[in-house]
């Protein structure tokens, strides 16, 4: 795929039954697309809840982002917007401390996954990382009911805190704040 950056649209809150042929297909009434895929786990080949639809020109894929940001498919509205070109992404390895920009995300529903919160905030900029804290209980994992995203850039984190708390999901009332370092547990 060496289209052009700028013709090219993020497609989050996908169902995970949405694959890149469906993609394709719904992206059309916007435009002619030139390639579509579904972004999915290297382990299970199961959908991570996101995609990037490349359209022939950048006036389409200003038209799909416009048409198809908030549209409802299965139940879930559909976040879309230009992808950025790859020059103004920030080139940073993924494994950063936790705390750096992170921020603590309370009182979740229980049904929200890693993707689901990495999308949640990728409205606000670019996230390194989204993880659910999870604890076995009975044999199963279950959500806690809070997990951490960590942002790339400090003005991110902030938009983000002051955007998301205390805004409803599915419900329940998000607590979103900066998250505090843990002092480190160990022998003197």
């Amino acid at each position: 795929m060496e289209a052009s950056f700028s013709t090219s649209v993020y497609v989050g809150n996908l169902h995970y039954d949405i694959d890149s042929r469906y993609l394709a297909e719904l992206f059309e009434y916007a435009g002619i697309v030139e390639d579509s895929k579904v972004i999915c786990n290297r382990n299970t080949g199961q959908s991570r809840g996101f995609g990037f639809v490349t359209m022939s020109s950048v006036a389409e894929a200003e038209r799909a982002a416009e048409m198809f940001h908030r549209y409802e498919v299965y139940g879930r509205r559909l976040t879309v917007h230009k992808a950025a070109p790859r020059s103004s992404r920030v080139e940073t390895p993924r494994r950063r401390s936790w705390h750096r920009f992170g921020i603590y995300v309370g009182n979740l529903p229980w049904q929200v996954d890693d993707s689901w919160l990495e999308e949640l905030f990728s409205e606000h900029g670019d996230v390194f990382d989204a993880r659910i804290v999870y604890e076995r209980r009975g044999g199963t994992w279950r959500s806690r009911g809070f997990g951490f995203v960590t942002m790339a850039r400090e003005e991110e984190t902030y938009d983000a805190v002051y955007a998301l708390n205390k805004q409803i999901l599915e419900g329940r009332t998000l607590l979103v704040e900066v998250a505090k370092e843990r002092p480190r547990r160990g022998f003197y």
